[in-house]
């Protein structure tokens, strides 16, 4: 048996962290723009290490990233529909609308460019994947949760704004400066190395706090806990198996296979939460974003895992 990843050791210890002393009320606050600030570091920092060639072509790559689009808003949604069929009262109404409500989500941003850099990834295509996922999710996800649920709603553009301010802005402006701090970039890759790996902790402290805020273990009885819990890992399963296998049945790169398994398996929980509270009723929001606290947490862990084996895969064969 294989050693335990340390830095998933590092999330387990954060996650149990947060249990115990969790971030409320004013200490909230302070973490979340700690973690902005965090992300548009990270941004600034891949937009400043990448270079124009590898961009201009990994945003020309359409087959790519229509397949990634795919894998987001196509398969996962006939996932969930495909499980309800099947299990219709394995769990609460809430709790499915929660499901395929997780289903229909875009993928996230920073954790896809950040495991896909620990991976040793395109990180030009999985930014790119990701932003674009992002962009047409804020569109998408609610037409496709009506479809999917018989519910209405839609979202601000405050969405599209906090898109554009925390992500897209900080890269553009790091690209920009590429010519001036391109050079003290790849001399100090250690750097990139800690803001991938500190985002993501500060990520999951900052999402599971609010988790335990809001009465995370009081909300299902833990019988149904266990049963969505068993449900989220075993979508993540499919889904991570699934975009693995289609990478390489398609010829992609070991690089491109990287960044389509870590942004086609991914559901954003950065958009996720400001949409249900939007679209659904107060009634039935907590509920609904339940699966996908528990699915980001999970999601979270296990990327780590397969990011640090495809690093030392890298390592072996340099």
């Amino acid at each position: 048996m294989g050693k335990i990843d340390p830095f998933t050791l590092i999330m387990l210890a954060t996650v149990a962290l947060a249990s115990v002393l969790p971030a409320s009320g004013q200490g909230a606050v302070v973490v979340e723009l700690v973690t902005t600030a965090a992300i548009a570091l990270l941004f600034f920092l891949h937009g400043v290490r990448l270079k124009r060639e590898a961009l201009v072509t990994a945003a020309a790559d359409w087959k790519i990233h229509l397949l990634i689009l795919s894998l987001t808003f196509v398969m996962f949604p006939l996932i969930g529909v495909a499980l309800h069929a099947a299990m219709p009262g394995a769990l609460p109404a809430p709790l499915w609308t929660g499901m395929l409500f997780l289903c229909a989500l875009p993928s996230t941003v920073q954790s896809s460019i950040a495991f896909t850099s620990i991976a040793r990834g395109n990180v030009a295509v999985a930014l790119c994947a990701a932003a674009f996922s992002n962009l047409l999710g804020v569109m998408i996800t609610p037409f496709l949760a009506s479809a999917l649920l018989g519910t209405q709603g839609g979202v601000s553009a405050a969405q599209v704004g906090k898109i554009a301010s925390e992500l897209l802005l900080p890269f553009v402006v790091g690209h920009l400066l590429r010519p001036v701090l391109g050079g003290w970039a790849e001399r100090n890759k250690a750097l990139l190395s800690f803001t991938d790996r500190g985002t993501i902790v500060l990520a999951v402290y900052a999402s599971f706090s609010a988790a335990i805020v809001e009465g995370l273990w009081h909300k299902v009885a833990p019988v149904q806990l266990a049963v969505l819990l068993a449900l989220c890992l075993g979508v993540l399963a499919l889904v991570l198996g699934l975009t693995t296998v289609l990478a390489r049945v398609l010829g992609y790169s070991k690089a491109e296979e990287i960044a389509i398994v870590f942004v086609g398996s991914k559901k954003s929980l950065a958009s996720g939460v400001p949409m249900a509270k939007i679209i659904f009723p107060p009634a039935i929001a907590g509920a609904v974003i339940l699966p996908i606290m528990i699915f980001h947490q999970a999601q979270l862990m296990a990327c780590a895992a397969i990011a640090r084996r495809y690093a030392a895969r890298a390592d072996d064969a340099a």
